[in-house]
């Protein structure tokens, strides 16, 4: 049944997906009754919590009317909350402002990517001319970072700042802790390593999976955080960066003085109050991606990739089109999905699936199977999933106080 008129125009347009704001602009008196699940947008569904909601309703007059602190005062608060001193850690309006940042003081000739991964990696150094050495991970590893072969490629390209994300978007793959400081420290010649670590708290593999601390004591490692991706707060754009005060000073020197919002410092004054239900939303986001990732395996003929982040790759099989199932379930089931058409690296057969609760899964199947039905598709999903009760019965890594501190 169609939920509301979506322009997916809108769906075709940029190498970003369209915000949420501009899909409900489109559909007009239809959006609120639309009902759209978001797929999409990768985003913590459990945090904040109804009553951080609340206090923040609570306090929007103020927080709209009167200028926030300056950036200073708003990054020794977080600093006091992670354990970090704050000549370590330079504050920004989203972590992509310090991706540009990032490029425009500190990457001089040519930078090393993986690909696929967030494309402002690769976008925002060719926009100003610099050399993007692209290393291509392969479907045949799920995608996986060998990190000897990628040290290889930096050496062969002569590239001078190296960039690793921990977890990868869109793969999900995540490279563990020391193997990521071995890299570090086999690069200690090059003008930067970079290791963004915008999704690294969705990780239940390991208990302290962060680098962030190490960063301090190296001389060219600069780790980034997102805390609108942990948070579940998109909107409020802001992130920070970690680095020796060298690095963390010359970035943090380059930014406004007032390049944060009142809302962000509203945020960050709340996060220790509320560092519990932060960890429980972890926690119950690493129980939904298992079971999300099982009931996906069931739908025949997907080819479904391991992941540690809130999100899940998956290829459609032979015969299906991502762009037209894209477009299939937002408008006819309401779902809101990333097809990876528009990434370096990836093609329309892949699409990247944020995590969600069983339910929403469950609507997310559906219209998979119904547009198998309507492209007579004899491989669509069955009507009907055995049951998880097993599955659930798993209790995921836990996440603790110190893993929080770290991120």
């Amino acid at each position: 049944m169609p939920h509301g008129s979506v322009d997916t125009s809108l769906l075709r347009s940029g190498s970003h997906s369209p915000s949420y704001f501009a899909l409900a602009r489109s559909m007009g008196a239809d959006a609120k009754d639309a009902n759209l699940v978001d797929f999409c947008i990768p985003c913590n569904p459990y945090f904040p919590t109804p009553e951080m909601f609340d206090k923040l309703a609570d306090s929007l007059k103020d927080i709209l009317k009167y200028y926030p602190s300056d950036s200073t005062t708003i990054t020794k608060q977080l600093c006091s909350v992670l354990g970090l001193h704050p000549q370590t850690v330079a504050m920004s309006n989203g972590s992509t402002e310090l991706i540009t940042w990032i490029d425009h003081l500190l990457v001089k000739e040519s930078i090393a990517v993986p690909i696929p991964t967030f494309g402002r990696w690769t976008d925002q150094p060719m926009e100003t001319g610099k050399r993007v050495d692209m290393y291509p991970l392969q479907e045949a590893d799920n995608y996986a970072l060998n990190l000897d072969h990628y040290v290889r490629f930096i050496r062969a390209r002569g590239s001078r700042v190296a960039v690793l994300c921990n977890v990868n978007n869109p793969d999900g793959n995540f490279v563990p802790r020391r193997d990521v400081l071995r890299f570090c420290d086999q690069l200690l010649d090059l003008d930067l390593v970079v290791i963004d670590e915008s999704f690294i708290d969705f990780v239940d593999a390991e208990r302290y999976p962060s680098v962030g601390p190490d960063a301090t004591i190296r001389p060219n490692v600069v780790v980034l955080k997102s805390l609108g991706k942990n948070f579940g707060l998109h909107g409020i754009r802001f992130g920070y960066m970690i680095a020796n005060p060298s690095i963390a000073g010359k970035i943090g020197k380059a930014l406004p003085k007032w390049n944060l919002n009142s809302l962000a410092e509203a945020v960050v004054y709340m996060i220790k109050d509320y560092e519990q239900d932060y960890l429980e939303s972890l926690r119950l986001l690493s129980r939904d991606r298992m079971i999300m990732f099982e009931k996906l395996l069931r739908v025949p003929g997907l080819t479904v990739f391991p992941s540690q982040g809130n999100f899940i790759l998956i290829k459609v099989p032979p015969g299906w089109h991502g762009v037209e199932m894209r477009d299939h379930l937002i408008s006819q089931h309401g779902v809101y999905v990333r097809e990876c058409g528009n990434k370096l690296g990836m093609t329309s057969q892949y699409l990247r699936l944020v995590v969600r609760p069983e339910r929403d899964v469950d609507r997310l199947i559906d219209g998979m199977a119904s547009y198998a039905r309507e492209i007579n598709d004899p491989l669509g999903p069955p009507a009907q999933l055995p049951s998880l009760t097993a599955y659930r019965s798993r209790r995921p890594a836990s996440h603790s106080h110190a893993a929080v501190a770290a991120r």
